[in-house]
């Protein structure tokens, strides 16, 4: 596939903590036939976000966009992303990337995270 989607979220010691980042590659994966989607990690996880452009632009990727799932644009969107990105421009001239504001600044996103926060209320036992 030419086009590929790669969800960038931050990493951790833990290993269980990829777990919900896996099953929402693989439900992004579902929605998504039509491009390679797949996940990296900033830091303490692999694979890192160059790692995994690098396997993507070996498999014919030529058009990448990068889904920051991060909730807000703090540091690392604001500063490591954009010389990740600088990065990758230099090592695949070939390769077009796109970069999309944080998931957890998207309304739609923002309002599911809503919904289950007040839902969290009835479920806590008086």
């Amino acid at each position: 596939m030419d086009k590929a989607l790669v969800l960038f979220a931050h990493g951790a010691r833990a290993a269980s903590w990829a777990v919900p980042f896996q099953r929402l590659r693989d439900l992004t994966a579902a929605q998504r036939t039509d491009c390679a989607v797949s996940l990296a990690f900033l830091e303490l996880m692999t694979p890192s976000l160059p790692d995994e452009v690098g396997a993507l632009v070996a498999l014919g990727a030529r058009e990448i966009t990068i889904v920051p799932v991060f909730l807000g644009q703090g540091g690392h969107l604001l500063r490591d992303l954009p010389a990740l990105l600088e990065q990758l421009r230099e090592s695949h001239p070939d390769v077009t990337f796109a970069t999309v504001p944080a998931v957890g600044e998207d309304p739609d996103v923002l309002a599911a995270m809503a919904a289950y926060c007040a839902r969290a209320a009835s479920a806590v036992p008086a």
